[in-house]
């Protein structure tokens, strides 16, 4: 389904097939008088009259045997992330009356814009959101256009604030692209080039392929990939939008393109969701795709490791010790524990590499987190107060939603082996998503501020939610560019 919005002006009111009208709560419509519908004002308060006692937020009536009114109650004082569920739920309405064509008056719309200007283009921006699909390898697709203009009789409207909201929706529905793709397709040979793709838009890109990583001593990432025909890597991304030689912001994903549990071998039922075990990655594939394209005044760099998880005879067994980029062993005691091993050499190399002002990483780390926490939060762990604050902020405003848990030196030590600095699982049972945190923290050397978001249960969804509509979420996306518009530009 593809939809197209452009501006119009003066369109004949017999052309127009669908007026999709803003009302307050009592379905008093805004402007009114001053719209094309003026003649016709007594005939649409009647019907109005008739409809307010339902509780639907939009209610639609025919004008005449040719055209329909559709009117859109909106909530006095509605926040950004209400105007886009808006606008998502006005997409579930068009698609399930096959509307085509729509038009929107700017005479309406300017009564709400007065308030908040940026109102039409979140409305529409949850729209669009909402209508991603992925079916790229359907052979019989449903191909249906919906076209919405926005018609106004002074002036076109500005477009500054559109490349914001462009920009936000590429990288969003980038990054559910590549969590919707199969394993057959997007291994991490695939992945690296697709990423190398993005220098276009003006991102610098470097692929470390095997063999670089192993003179790195990346020995924990590569440890995960060695059961692999394909390559394993480590790619990094940077924008540069400010000239001054400001630390970068960084953030660095889990991209373990399939994953069957090694030898520590995953049930067969539900593995098929584990073409989605790189959605870490991906959300800071599409973040940077996301600052590049709308030029964000900020230096970032997106780090992220890229292997597959396979049975072999040259697989990583149980029992063994890698030893990673900082220098410290690991005795890998399950091979189903393995997103934590990229990360810990990823996470070093960054730090060591860029010396951020702060390191988020992302990962679909543990089932254990939505043990805790379902499909509603992802779960926060950080060392820097400051940081978990302004991240569960943005949560809050982007309806992308955190819940910061512990971290405690009695934890830690669980992690300890008696073959190794460190074990990759704790036997001793319970806490598995905190105790995963906790590993990770080790490899933070610096004391940079970091904070790391298990986002195992937001990454793909089979049944929807206000702003999904299955499959692939994109979260991350939406979360890291409000914290970084609010409190890093």
């Amino acid at each position: 389904m593809s939809i197209k919005i452009s501006h119009k002006k003066k369109i004949s009111d017999k052309t127009i097939k669908n007026y999709v009208l803003f009302t307050n709560e009592d379905f008093v419509i805004s402007g009114l008088k001053n719209i094309y519908l003026s003649k016709n004002s007594a005939q649409i308060n009647k019907t109005i009259k008739s409809n307010k006692t339902k509780k639907n937020d939009i209610i639609s009536f025919n004008l005449n045997s040719d055209q329909k009114i559709i009117l859109i109650k909106i909530k006095k004082n509605q926040t950004p992330t209400e105007n886009e569920k808006k606008g998502a739920n006005f997409y579930n309405f068009i698609k399930s009356n096959l509307l085509t064509n729509l038009t929107f008056l700017d005479k309406n719309i300017y009564e709400i814009q007065a308030k908040n200007k940026s109102f039409i283009d979140e409305f529409l921006h949850g729209l669009q959101i909402k209508s991603y699909e992925f079916d790229k390898y359907k052979t019989k697709k449903e191909i249906i256009d919906i076209n919405i203009v926005i018609s106004f009789t002074k002036k076109i409207p500005s477009t500054n604030k559109n490349n914001r909201f462009f920009s936000l929706l590429e990288g969003t529905n980038f990054t559910k692209d590549l969590v919707s793709e199969p394993g057959n397709i997007l291994h991490p040979d695939e992945y690296a080039r697709r990423i190398l793709k993005l220098k276009k838009i003006g991102l610098k890109i470097k692929v470390y392929n095997k063999n670089q990583l192993k003179k790195l001593g990346m020995g924990a990432l590569l440890g995960v990939g060695q059961g692999s025909i394909r390559g394993s890597y480590l790619v990094t991304m940077e924008w540069n939008g400010i000239k001054s030689k400001s630390k970068p912001l960084a953030f660095v994903g889990k991209g373990v393109c399939f994953d069957t549990g090694g030898y520590s071998l995953k049930p067969a039922r539900f593995m098929e969701d584990m073409t989605y075990d790189m959605a870490g990655s991906a959300a800071v594939v599409g973040l940077m795709k996301t600052l590049a394209l709308r030029k964000a005044k900020v230096n970032a760099v997106g780090v992220v490791g890229l292997v597959e998880n396979m049975v072999s005879g040259n697989a990583q067994r149980p029992g063994d010790i890698v030893k990673s980029y900082s220098g410290k062993t690991i005795e890998v005691l399950n091979t189903d524990a393995e997103g934590r091993l990229v990360l810990a050499d990823a996470l070093t190399f960054t730090e060591k590499k860029y010396k951020p002002k702060f390191i988020i990483d992302l990962a679909t780390l543990t089932g254990a987190i939505i043990v805790s926490l379902g499909s509603e939060y992802a779960g926060l762990f950080s060392n820097d107060d400051k940081l978990s604050k302004q991240l569960l902020d943005v949560g809050e405003k982007v309806d992308e939603k955190l819940w910061r848990m512990p971290l405690h030196k009695n934890f830690d030590k669980l992690m300890n082996s008696k073959n190794a600095d460190m074990q990759n699982i704790n036997y001793v049972g319970g806490a598995g998503s905190t105790t995963a945190a906790q590993f990770l923290q080790r490899f933070i050397l610096n004391k940079t501020p970091w904070a790391h978001l298990d986002i195992a249960g937001m990454a793909f969804s089979k049944y929807g939610g206000a702003l999904n509509s299955g499959g692939a979420t994109g979260y991350g996306v939406r979360l890291l560019n409000k914290l970084i518009e609010d409190y890093y530009e």
